[in-house]
């Protein structure tokens, strides 16, 4: 008998509008032998499920066109010839160019993002209705090449116990991969640069509970254990949705998990054939997740102590403006001095002082405070040989040249040496 000849298109019908699946025979995961159309029936039993929370947020395209055997690539923009019911919305991204991005919204389009070989929902953390304020914080947990996912378990404990002491209610997730995520509704309100900066302040407190298993250090030469990556708080950056497939062997999917589930279940447990039978019997256990809106005036006050303490900012990702006090951004052993348009406000024994001389600084120039972003304020506790005191600078970098203002005399000017050599 002759071999049946490969169907060349499928017309379904979804959510009343007529989807074509092209080359459904196409193989995706050659090990297990799972096709184009087995992604698309999996994303139709898990349809409405995977919009929970992916619903109304712009989506970057990763299409896999040729199946897993071959690397995917990244269409932010969505595709000129699309239907016209593909919602859509412009975004501005930190370079100032814009793009125009599928949002989703039913079914029908989620299939259509299949068929171009979408696996991933890779989703921002803004809704359409506001794209300058994300809704969720995102706490990327990411092992170091030959850590255990019980390990992973642990720091997702620990990042439990951090959330929860700053009022902080976290949703956690297997990525699809080696790592975890743990989301955050939070109000819509804060700027992403605060959002990261809270992401950033979170990952430094996992870290002082766990130095043994986590680490919040950017470049790998210098991580161990579990990294949490702030960064994907980043304006532009994107995870990977809930029920996402993953390009792995055996397709397996992010799946949303009760924090009594995570010390139970491995994250292969989940596949595109045994996750809608999950789903069938518990549907998206992140459901209420937008019930639980949180405020992250907590997670600020913790950064700020944390630069009280000397923390500084930590390194962005590639092709971002660099962050006000933020350390050279190249690997540790090829570092190279880097200037920026600095001034120095005071120095003094005591934080109030150093404070306090700030506070006079903003009131003579009010027009160039507008154009500061909270990490432009930096807050330095300095550790000399005998002494500790506190240094405030401005980064002026948000500040258009002609309004810059000169470097003035300290108020206070606190001299620690002065001191050290009366002290003797």
């Amino acid at each position: 008998m002759a071999a049946a000849m490969p169907k060349k298109r499928i017309a379904l019908e979804v959510a009343g509008r007529e989807v074509s699946v092209s080359s459904p025979d196409k193989v995706y995961f050659p090990e297990a032998g799972y096709t184009k159309w087995d992604v698309v029936q999996y994303f139709l039993a898990v349809a409405e499920e995977a919009l929970e929370t992916s619903r109304g947020r712009p989506l970057v395209l990763k299409r896999y066109v040729n199946g897993t055997s071959e690397e995917a690539f990244y269409q932010k923009r969505a595709p000129k010839s699309r239907p016209d019911w593909i919602d859509t919305v412009v975004l501005k991204f930190p370079s100032g160019r814009t793009a125009e991005e599928v949002v989703l919204h039913d079914a029908a389009q989620l299939i259509w993002c299949a068929n171009l070989g979408c696996l991933e929902l890779h989703v921002h953390a803004v809704s359409e209705g506001d794209l300058h304020h994300p809704d969720e914080l995102r706490m990327d947990l990411d092992p170091v090449p030959g850590v255990t996912w019980a390990q992973v378990r642990d720091v997702a404990y620990v990042t439990k116990e951090a959330l929860d002491d700053l009022g902080l209610v976290g949703w956690p997730k297997t990525s699809g991969s080696r790592g975890m995520h743990i989301n955050v509704a939070i109000r819509p309100q804060w700027s992403f640069e605060e959002v990261r900066q809270a992401a950033l302040a979170i990952a430094r407190d996992v870290e002082r509970r766990a130095p043994k298993l986590a680490t919040s250090r950017w470049w790998k030469e210098e991580r161990h254990g579990v990294f949490l990556d702030y960064n994907q708080n980043a304006k532009d950056r994107t995870t990977a949705g809930a029920l996402s497939v993953r390009p792995l062997p055996d397709a397996r999917v992010s799946m949303p998990l009760t924090w009594d589930e995570v010390a139970e279940f491995e994250p292969e447990a989940f596949n595109i054939v045994t996750a809608p039978h999950r789903i069938r019997d518990v549907g998206n256990v992140h459901r209420a997740m937008r019930d639980y809106v949180c405020s992250l005036d907590k997670a600020l006050e913790l950064a700020t102590a944390q630069a009280l303490d000397g923390a500084t900012d930590a390194p962005w990702p590639p092709h971002y403006a660099k962050g006000g006090d933020e350390p050279p951004r190249v690997q540790p052993s090829k570092r190279r001095r880097s200037s920026m348009p600095l001034i120095e406000i005071s120095r003094a024994k005591q934080q109030d002082d150093a404070m306090a001389g700030l506070e006079r600084w903003k009131a003579r120039y009010p027009a160039v405070v507008e154009h500061l972003e909270p990490p432009d304020i930096l807050v330095d506790k300095m550790r000399g040989r005998h002494t500790v005191w506190y240094r405030i600078r401005i980064n002026l970098q948000h500040v258009p040249e002609e309004m810059r203002p000169k470097q003035e005399a300290l108020d206070p000017d606190y001299d620690p040496a002065v001191e050290w050599s009366h002290s003797g």
